[in-house]
């Protein structure tokens, strides 16, 4: 019945940001879909149909009860979200929809430790922030190293997304001023103990001409949500394997090594 139609609509709309938001997608005035949400105008035919393409709904589901409505859109949510978007955003945003809220551990600084892509003998020490934004779980990763093909000092910035995804947290981010390189890191959670580190392996390439790709154990350790800038700042540099700043448990997760598939080495 057309009095549903505007309840069930107002719950459609909550699976976007703003009124604004899915008036702007459907091309339908402001004020004319406020009557609609009111209850004070129906959609025409061919309004009603743009509607219902839209949030992937039928016709006569939309004007159904609330609750035989809600108990039928109920498994359907994912697919509203999903709907009038373009392909590589249906990607993201599946992988959003499937990433546990273990994540929000996670939202704080860690000092990455990793051999450097570039000098396989020294260690590098990152810094890793990462923040909740718009429903996403993003990530800032700055590091500092000396190029040996330029013997010049440099501080890199990388921005990413995070997923947790079965039982592993997967980051994904690319090197924010040239976009030359993306790079990928797989931890493993260890929620149900106290440590305050994570294990996992990163996948990058070598600076400089040769871009050969790379694959190293990587070390978080976590320094949660509140930290001092320029203690966490001043850590974030290269070190030498038995540098007495480097701890003994920090070294032993680093020393680890194989051969992956005869091609990627994990130092």
């Amino acid at each position: 019945m057309p009095e549903f139609f505007c309840s069930n609509l107002k719950h459609l709309c909550t699976h976007y940001r703003s009124i604004s938001d899915v008036c702007r997608r459907l091309k339908i005035h402001r004020g004319q879909f406020n009557k609609y949400l009111s209850g004070n105008s129906f959609p025409s035919t061919h309004n009603l149909k743009r509607i219902c393409d839209f949030f992937g709904v039928e016709g006569y589901e939309i004007r159904l009860p609330p609750e035989q409505f809600l108990h039928l859109v109920n498994g359907r949510e994912r697919r509203v979200a999903l709907t009038m978007i373009t392909a590589p955003q249906r990607a993201v945003e599946h992988l959003r929809l499937q990433s546990s809220s273990h994540l929000k551990r996670l939202v704080g600084y860690h000092h990455e430790y990793a051999y450097s892509m570039s000098d396989q003998s020294a260690i590098l020490c990152s810094l890793v922030s990462i923040q909740e934004a718009d429903g996403h779980y993003v990530y800032e990763r700055e590091e500092r190293l000396a190029l040996r093909c330029s013997g010049q000092p440099i501080q890199v910035r990388y921005q990413g997304v995070v997923y947790y995804l079965g039982d592993r947290v997967f980051l994904i981010d690319y090197e924010s001023l040239e976009t030359s390189e993306i790079n990928q890191t797989i931890l493993v959670p260890g929620f149900k103990s106290q440590h305050t580190r994570l294990n996992g392996l990163k996948l990058g390439v070598t600076a400089c001409d040769r871009r050969a790709p790379v694959c190293s154990r990587v070390v978080w350790d976590s320094l949660g949500p509140d930290i001092s800038q320029d203690d966490a700042f001043r850590r974030i540099r290269e070190y030498q394997f038995d540098d007495q700043e480097l701890d003994a448990d920090l070294r032993a997760r680093l020393s680890q090594a194989q051969v992956i598939d005869g091609v990627f080495r994990m130092y």
